[in-house]
């Protein structure tokens, strides 16, 4: 069967949201800072917050309480940590006190980081399966998968409420469109520096970069899209770097986002990548991607 998108999902979530690895850090001195962010993202209108680094409920479940509307979504739960039967019964707790602002997401994760990884796809399928025969299931239209593959995105077309694939490219996103249909939603992660120099752009971007080139499934994928193991090395080549990351002046990252929903994706989960690496959260360049995506929304065709 295919599941419907349910329209009031879409408008949710909008085609802007914030993906965050910091949002979802357990240090107490951040807990205060971290409301505080998640009420002014919502305010700066992206409509949905991904909560990267192995996230659980839990961490969506700490900002709902500081937030009126903007969607929260685990980007992704690693299915190898967390038990299916947990999770569900921690998504209704979450889903009863906040109703219509939660999507679970779902990854299987990589051989080099999860404990018992193997057959990720037969794994997603019982973990699915765990889900739905739980006490408390979860919906079809509130779970989302991190798919890459071919095969991995047709169970997130026929299982769940579409695709939140991670370090893809416009080409990826047309191909997945095709794929999952139009009936799916398709939200991935877009990384995006603010840096219009070149060579200080590419290399924050290959910082960033290099460790996920070393994981196979990413690899795997890009070779896919036709690039080499030349392009896969040393944090990649130029071509790759800017095949992956949007940088540039503001006209040029807003034709890049641009190309995204060109290509089919209904929204995109911007990861910002800054210089120095750190705990500390980016707020003030939150505020210019907001100024700079706003612009993109009000011109026509974008």
């Amino acid at each position: 069967m295919h599941t419907q998108r349910p329209a009031a999902l879409k408008d949710a979530v909008g085609r802007f949201g914030i993906f965050s690895q910091e949002l979802r850090s357990e240090a107490p001195a951040l807990q205060g800072e971290l409301l505080d962010a998640a009420a002014e993202l919502e305010e700066l209108g992206f409509g949905a917050i991904w909560l990267g680094g192995s996230s659980g409920v839990h961490h969506a479940a700490h900002l709902a309480e500081a937030t009126d509307r903007v969607v929260l979504a685990t980007g992704i739960l690693n299915i190898s940590y967390e038990a299916a039967d947990t999770v569900a019964e921690q998504r209704a707790e979450l889903e009863h006190a906040h109703p219509d602002r939660f999507v679970l997401g779902l990854g299987a994760s990589h051989a080099q980081l999860a404990k018992h990884y193997q057959r990720p796809y037969s794994t997603m399928v019982e973990y699915l399966d765990a889900l739905d025969s739980a006490t408390t299931p979860v919906p079809a239209q509130s779970r989302i998968l991190a798919a890459l593959g071919p095969r991995m995105l047709r169970l997130a077309r026929d299982r769940a409420v579409g695709a939140h694939p991670y370090l893809v490219t416009p080409e990826y996103i047309e191909q997945a469109r095709h794929i999952l249909s139009d009936a799916a939603l398709l939200a991935p992660e877009v990384t995006v520096v603010l840096e219009s120099e070149p060579r200080s752009a590419r290399e924050t971007a290959r910082r960033f970069l290099d460790y996920y080139l070393q994981l196979p499934n990413y690899a795997a994928n890009l070779k896919r899209l036709g690039f080499t193991d030349d392009d896969l090395t040393g944090g990649g080549s130029d071509f790759l770097v800017d095949a992956l990351v949007v940088w540039g002046t503001d006209d040029a990252i807003n034709a890049r986002l641009a190309e995204f929903h060109t290509a089919g994706a209904d929204h995109l989960a911007l990861q910002l990548i800054t210089e120095e690496q750190t705990e500390a959260l980016p707020r003030a360049q939150w505020r210019r991607l907001a100024d700079l995506t706003a612009r993109s929304k009000a011109q026509p065709g974008i």
